[in-house]
């Protein structure tokens, strides 16, 4: 299957200089899921196009998640007052090479995109209280000098390790830099006692960090309100429960927990928050 049978557009989103924001379902707490919904809904997105599911998916069965049946999909959405487009997929299980290949065809063909962004998520020991960070790897230099006033980590030098497999993220900015595209990989590092929920507070911190650079106008009411529907909810749950309350203070102040503590504490949390 060649890269432009691989593709089904709607019709040419007809931007130019756009910056494309790639996220995989995926993902601890769904986090890119999220951020680029919020950023859909916040700017008008509408669907353009898909990377067919043949040859990348096994088409024997479907993933079912608390009895709903999950489909594999791989869909772009375009916001035209934004210069925006958006990536939405499932990993393909197969094919890494002519997947990516053909969303960058779409991405430089069709939309003539400067910038890819994807997004992922990082599992991290801090507690929910403490600030998220943005941590990037970029694929050249000057894209590396922009992001220096948008206040991420952008010091860090990944390799992939010999033997493993890289990352679909790392492997499409490799892919890009092939083609003179800047790309970067943005990682949030999110609680590991969040990780079965959601992470609202890093959600936010991608978006804002899009709606900063790209001057979005996003709205962060929603955000604001479900982050602080969060912390009402642990903190009867601290009120509950004094050691649960301890855990997450000695985690704000460095100190780890036990495998059975820590366990305790996703399984107490992951219950305050359903």
């Amino acid at each position: 299957m060649s890269g432009e049978e691989a593709v089904k557009l709607s019709g040419n989103p007809g931007l130019k200089g756009s910056v494309l924001i790639v996220v995989w379902a995926e993902d601890a707490c769904n986090l890119g899921v999220q951020a680029a919904d919020y950023l859909s809904q916040s700017l008008g997105c509408r669907e353009f196009g898909e990377v067919l599911p043949q040859g990348f998916f096994p088409m024997g069965g479907v993933n079912v998640v608390e009895d709903v049946a999950r489909f594999p999909e791989s869909k772009f959405y375009v916001c035209d007052h934004s210069n925006i487009v958006i990536f939405k997929s499932s990993i393909p299980r197969m094919g890494w090479y002519r997947f990516l290949t053909s969303v960058l065809d779409v991405a430089y063909r069709d939309c003539a995109v400067k910038e890819i962004y994807t997004v992922g998520a990082m599992i991290s020991t801090a507690a929910h209280t403490v600030p998220r960070l943005l941590i990037t790897i970029v694929n050249n230099k000057e894209i590396k000098s922009a992001l220096e006033p948008y206040n991420v980590v952008a010091d860090n030098d990944y390799e992939t390790a010999p033997g493993q497999k890289p990352t679909l993220s790392s492997y499409l900015a490799w892919l890009a830099g092939q083609r003179n595209i800047p790309a970067v990989n943005l990682w949030v590092p999110v609680p590991y006692y969040l990780v079965s929920t959601d992470d609202p507070r890093a959600v936010k911190r991608l978006v804002y960090f899009f709606n900063s650079k790209f001057d979005l106008g996003v709205d962060f009411t929603a955000l604001d309100s479900a982050i602080a529907g969060q912390n009402n909810k642990i903190a009867r749950l601290f009120d509950k429960s004094p050691e649960i309350k301890n855990m997450v203070r000695r985690l704000e102040v460095g100190d780890g927990l036990d495998g059975e503590e820590s366990e305790k504490l996703a399984r107490e949390i992951a219950q305050a928050l359903k």
